[in-house]
Formats: structure tokens, sequence, C-alpha cells
């Protein structure tokens, strides 16, 4: 690759790795594993820069790059690390909305990757039906469906939880 090829794809990593590790640590639920994540979907995104550089959205071409990795290695259980049973106490100060986070973030830890995927991408990036289609690999009718699921699922878990946050409020 030619240095300004490779100082263009350098320019790419810098300018989106915030948003991807965004998604990545909503999807793996660790700091550590979303940048492993982030690290090998630029590595993945590296060797086809020159098509991927010319394609009309090379971030969405990113995006769908991480969510597919994450799937398949989730899928061949490579990954030995998992993430912690619980967040560390966190130094600022305690608010609901905080509270509803960390709780929200720890009941998406515990769902499984597919559903975690469907709610990150509809819900948290805001991903249209048809865009979550097709990072996913289905059909766009079957969005809705999981993503009901999974957030029923994601009631079930932390139903005692939720009702306590509001409680408090």
């Amino acid at each position: 690759m030619s240095g300004r090829k490779a100082a263009d794809f350098e320019e790419f990593a810098h300018a989106h790795s915030g948003q991807l590790l965004r998604t990545a640590c909503l999807l793996t639920g660790d700091w550590h594993l979303a940048e492993d994540l982030v690290q090998e979907t630029f590595g993945k995104l590296f060797p086809r820069w020159h098509r991927v550089r010319a394609m009309e959205a090379p971030m969405a071409y990113a995006h769908t790059t991480l969510v597919r990795t994450f799937l398949s290695a989730r899928r061949l259980k490579r990954w030995s690390e998992r993430p912690a049973e619980s967040l560390p106490e966190t130094p600022s100060p305690q608010t609901h909305d905080i509270d509803l986070r960390l709780t929200l973030l720890e009941g998406l830890a515990r769902l499984s990757p597919a559903d975690r995927a469907v709610l990150v991408l509809r819900y948290w990036e805001d991903y249209s039906v048809n865009d979550t289609a097709d990072i996913l690999r289905i059909a766009p009718g079957t969005v809705p469906v999981r993503a009901r699921r999974a957030l029923g699922r994601l009631r079930m878990l932390l139903n005692s939880e939720l009702r306590d946050l509001v409680a408090a409020c």
C-alpha cells in the first residue's frame, strides 16, 4: 500500500475509532474486549482499504465489519476473556440516570450476542430496520420481532432492578 493510502487509512481510523469503540463496548460489555474488537476490525479493513475508501459509506462498512466480527467470534467462542460479573464502583456522584445506564449495560451483558447486537444497533446506534437487517444478515421483517423478544428478555432480567430504580425516583 502506498504511503498516501496508508495515511488515508490512518486518518480514517483516528476519526472513527471512538464511534466504533462505543459500539464495541456496548456489544462486548468490556472495555478491553472492545478495544480488541476495534483493532480486529481495523485489521480486516486495512488490506481492503483501497476498495473500502472508494465506497459511498466506508464508516457503514466498518460498522458492519465490527458487528459481524463480534457475532462471529461469539459463535466460534474464540474469546477466552469474559466480562466481569459486576461493574466497579465509580467515583462520580450517584444519579438515577447513571444507575439506570449501568443497570441497562449489565442487562445487555447478560443477553445473548444476537439479542445484544439487535438492541444496540436499533436503539443505541439508531440504525433503521433495513440497515440493522443488512448488518446482521437477516430479513428486515425479522428485526422488529428479534428486537421485541430481546427487549422482553431484558425486561425479565432487569425486572426487580428497574422497579427499584423507578421507586427511588
